[in-house]
C-alpha cells in the first residue's frame, strides 16, 4: 500500500484554476518558458479570502484520518521540526481587536475557523472556567509566521505583528 487513501481528494491547485489543466499548461509554457515568468499583468482572485468561507451550517465536516507517522504526522510534531522560538518576555505578536468576535461571530457563524485554517493550532476554543461555553485561547509560541490568520479570519479581528528580536520559526537551510 502506498500509504494513501483512495478516498482523499487529491488534486493539486493548479487544475482548480478557470483556465482549468490544458489552459493553465499553456498559460505556463507561454509565460513562463517564453517570456520567463514577466507576464505584464498580475491574476486577482475575485474576492478576498475570509469572504470565502461559508457558514458551518452550509458545510460538510470533513472527518480527518488519524496521522500514520509514515505518511501524516500530527501537527505539534511538524511545528516542532520548524524551530520555532518566541521568547517568552516579549509582547504578544497575535491580538485580537475586539475579545467578542471570536465566540459572537468566527465560533458561532463559522464554528471557529481559526482552530482549522492555522497550519500550527495557534488557535482553540477551549471550555471557559467557569464551564459555561468557550473562549478562544492563542498559542502565540506555536505561530510558523505563515499569517493564514491575516487572511483567512472571516471577521479580519486577528493583529498580526513582526515578533521582537526575530523570534519564530528557524527553518534549516534559509
Amino acid at each position: 500500500s502506498s500509504g494513501i487513501n483512495a478516498e482523499w481528494p487529491l488534486r493539486p491547485g493548479s487544475f482548480s484554476t478557470a483556465l482549468g489543466l490544458w489552459g493553465g499548461m499553456a498559460y505556463t509554457g507561454l509565460f513562463y518558458v517564453i517570456l520567463g515568468g514577466k507576464e505584464p499583468w498580475t491574476l486577482k482572485h475575485h474576492c478576498k479570502d475570509s469572504d470565502s468561507l461559508i457558514p458551518a451550517e452550509k458545510a460538510q465536516k470533513i472527518e480527518y484520518p488519524k496521522p500514520d507517522n509514515k505518511l501524516t504526522f500530527d501537527l505539534l510534531s511538524s511545528v516542532a521540526l520548524s524551530g520555532t522560538n518566541h521568547e517568552g518576555d516579549q509582547p504578544p505578536h497575535l491580538t485580537l481587536m475586539d475579545d467578542s468576535v471570536p465566540l459572537e461571530r468566527n465560533y458561532a457563524i463559522y464554528d471557529g475557523p481559526e482552530q482549522r485554517f492555522c497550519p500550527a493550532g495557534v488557535y482553540e476554543y477551549v471550555p471557559e472556567d467557569s464551564g459555561d461555553g468557550y473562549k478562544l485561547a492563542i498559542n502565540a509560541q506555536n505561530c510558523v509566521h505563515c499569517k493564514t490568520c491575516d487572511i483567512k479570519c472571516p471577521s479580519q479581528n486577528i493583529n498580526w505583528v513582526v515578533p521582537e528580536n526575530g523570534g519564530g520559526p528557524a527553518y534549516n537551510g534559509m
